[in-house]
């Protein structure tokens, strides 16, 4: 396949998957564990020892991203948090990471916890202040999230790179590949969680990063970590990520038609007070999204209602194509209550985050015009 196929064409061919061996257009699922000798003990195939390091399914799915983030290299994960996991634990005790505030409460968590067992020095910062503390605090690593979760804020990807020497790690979950290619910004490292709309479908966990330093210490650090500690995705999970991705361009550039049209319909109502969407001019981040992402902006917004937490979870409860659910990015739209499950972050009482899907838009309005009166 050429280098100037589009994403949409990557996708569609699974970056050129197919069974040679049936001859069949769809890749096969190969969930061997270990794999073939012959009788002078070499291998069948050099490139396939063990399934902790070696699966045709998964290398298959990190080409299909690796093309789609126009990387040098990816590895794909069990999960979107095993995935930072690896990436911080290549630095050593006494270092600094500078982390964006206000991101995945997650991430959050568990940087926290594991940055005061290793003796690291973490400094949390909102969006607005990484410049000016990426200069002085002179971090080993700087952790954003553009655009963050749930408060929507976009970060300057070019601006924070310029601005530093340290390792770049861009959390685009929200925008996926498709509509943002971090690396292409300065950043040395992408990471999604691919649970979310990469793979589009609610039903696989999966993280990935992708670098354009191939050779880097750091990568490096984490490859050898991915394998010897096991943190590999299995071959159905990858195999089924696969398969979500062919139709992924489609279904981003639907969703985003989707949440920008609802975005407009709420911030124009009588009953809401706010909404935070990379797409609507009002928002304060809207001139950065415009430069760093391309054919949309995502399916990710959250409400203000006006009123109370009761006026808030009134509307949720009576939502009924938006389904009360935690997660984001699949084909389904869903609801969720930020403080019920997160009071303690210091969330708005009445914020309400909204994941759209990728059903017909009037039914989508329709829904919330009856739950807002």
């Amino acid at each position: 396949m050429n280098k100037d196929i589009k994403p949409a064409t990557i996708a569609a061919h699974a970056a050129g998957a197919i069974d040679p061996q049936s001859g069949g257009v769809v890749p096969a699922l190969q969930p061997s564990t270990t794999y073939l000798r012959d009788k002078g003990y070499d291998l069948v195939r050099q490139d396939n020892v063990y399934s902790r390091a070696d699966s045709d399914n998964l290398r298959q799915a990190e080409e299909v991203l690796r093309r789609l983030e126009n990387a040098e290299e990816t590895f794909l994960f069990p999960s979107g948090m095993a995935a930072i996991a690896a990436v911080f634990r290549t630095l050593p005790n006494g270092a600094t990471a500078v982390v964006q505030s206000g991101i995945y409460w997650g991430t959050s968590a568990w940087t926290r916890e594991f940055c005061a067992r290793r003796e690291i020095n973490l400094v949390e910062v909102d969006a607005d202040d990484l410049l000016a503390t990426c200069n002085s605090a002179k971090p080993a690593l700087v952790f954003i999230e553009t655009p963050s979760n749930p408060w929507l804020k976009t970060v300057d990807i070019r601006a924070i790179a310029n601005a530093t020497s340290a390792t770049l790690v861009v959390d685009a979950t929200a925008a996926t590949p498709v509509l943002t290619r971090s690396l292409e910004f300065g950043a040395d490292i992408v990471m999604h969680s691919a649970t979310k709309g990469i793979n589009g479908h609610s039903d696989v966990l999966a993280g990935v990063l992708s670098t354009n330093a191939k050779g880097a210490a750091i990568w490096e650090m984490i490859r050898d970590d991915r394998k010897m500690a096991g943190a590999i995705l299995g071959p159905f999970e990858a195999w089924l990520l696969t398969r979500a991705m062919r139709t992924l361009p489609l279904r981003v550039e639907r969703m985003s038609q989707n949440a920008q049209a609802l975005a407009e319909y709420l911030l124009a109502h009588d009953a809401v007070d706010d909404v935070f969407y990379p797409g609507l001019p009002s928002h304060k981040g809207h001139e950065i999204a415009k430069k760093q992402m391309s054919g949309g902006f995502g399916s990710l917004l959250s409400v203000l209602v006006k009123g109370s937490k009761e006026d808030a979870l009134r509307v949720v409860g009576k939502l009924q194509l938006f389904l009360r659910a935690t997660s984001l990015g699949g084909v389904e739209s869903l609801v969720e209550h930020r403080h019920t499950i997160e009071p303690h972050t210091g969330i708005p009482e009445n914020l309400i985050r909204v994941s759209v899907g990728i059903e017909d838009i009037g039914d989508l309005v329709a829904d919330w015009d009856q739950a807002l009166t």
